[in-house]
């Protein structure tokens, strides 16, 4: 993920750097704070400019992207090669993928949301009923996946649950603003009473589950929110949390369309089914399965 400082955003927005300033005091301009220091993920920059632009009456917007994005998943990125649907994924995280569907950007979402009150509410269903912008959509079970703590071999802190860590002053990394993984980190902080300030915060934010894996592996970090998938094939120990819906939102126009027929019809084979099993912490006995309309 490329970041930008305070007076790089503001050349690459062309705006002076006391604009930025002021806009960031507002919440205006997407950014994260990390060690003190304010930074700009171009990505983010780049969907809150496309989301903003006005068009005149009577100009369509252009076909979206061959794109799933959202929240990374290896599985994911395996079947939509292996399916030959041509489509390819853009890790932005849940909500962020989620708001680049609903502009018309890409093609699909894949998201993995969790409820602060409820670790077993059905968070993504509740969050496509609870938007009025968003029609013609449709939302197709992909996985189900184990999340958890990720932490070196043999744990040797003995990190088994959010107050373990935070007893500790375990060194936690972070993921973007929105990511499923983050919003399970803040559920686990609400169940305990406890803000995220209450974390010894590792920096930088890790966009993926891989770049968890690799804080924690260099010893820049004790600890990180990932899948089981993703502690295996780094040789990292898993701690589990919670089994969670992992789904993918695109529009029925675009369901019957080749590139993601082609993944649909993938996602009912043995071999889905075969690499899942090798990955670990999947269960896709129901993929493919249409869970909501709007």
């Amino acid at each position: 993920m490329q970041l930008f400082t305070t007076s790089e955003a503001a050349s690459y927005l062309r705006l002076k750097e006391r604009k930025i300033y002021e806009m960031v005091a507002e919440g205006t301009v997407p950014c994260t704070k990390v060690t003190g220091r304010w930074l700009f993920p171009k990505v983010e920059l780049d969907h809150w400019l496309a989301s903003s632009v006005t068009r005149p009456n009577g100009l369509t917007r252009p076909e979206p992207a061959p794109i799933v994005a959202g929240s990374h998943d290896p599985l994911l990125e395996w079947a939509l090669r292996e399916s030959g649907s041509g489509i390819a994924t853009l890790a932005v995280g849940s909500e962020a993928g989620f708001q680049r569907f609903v502009a018309g950007e890409v093609v699909a979402a894949s998201m993995h949301l969790h409820a602060l009150e409820d670790m077993a509410a059905d968070a993504n269903v509740t969050a496509m009923a609870g938007r009025s912008d968003v029609q013609d959509a449709v939302m197709v079970g992909f996985c189900r996946r184990e999340q958890g703590f990720l932490v070196a071999v043999g744990n040797p802190l003995k990190l088994n649950s959010i107050d373990d860590v935070i007893a500790k002053g375990a060194r936690m990394t972070m993921r973007p603003k929105g990511a499923g993984a983050q919003l399970l980190l803040e559920a686990l902080l609400h169940r305990a009473g406890q803000p995220v300030e209450a974390l010894a915060a590792a920096g930088p934010v890790c966009p993926t589950g891989p770049d968890i894996a690799q804080a924690v592996r260099a010893g820049r970090a004790d600890i990180g929110v990932a899948t089981r998938a993703v502690a295996d094939a780094a040789g990292l120990e898993f701690v589990s949390i919670v089994w969670e819906a992992f789904d993918l939102v695109m529009r029925q126009r675009d369901y019957f369309c080749p590139p993601l027929q082609a993944l649909l019809k993938f996602l009912h084979t043995d071999e889905l089914k075969t690499r899942a099993r090798e990955l670990g912490g999947y269960d896709v006995s129901d993929a493919g399965g249409v869970r909501f309309v709007v």
